[in-house]
């Protein structure tokens, strides 16, 4: 059976794979985001139990 040939499938996985890691990643990391997280602090609303009409 070819699939349970290491031979081929290996080595492009490690090709992918040395490419994402030292070529797409670092470019991809640059991009600055456009929402940066705020320095707010976060408010919390109060909230109140729910009145159910049948107990």
């Amino acid at each position: 059976m070819p699939q349970l040939n290491p031979s081929p499938w290996f080595f492009i996985m490690l090709i992918t794979w040395f490419t994402f890691s030292f070529i797409i990643q670092p470019k991809l990391l640059t991009f600055v985001s456009t929402n940066p997280p705020s320095s707010k602090t976060p408010t919390t609303s109060s909230t109140s139990p729910w009145i159910w009409p049948w107990t």
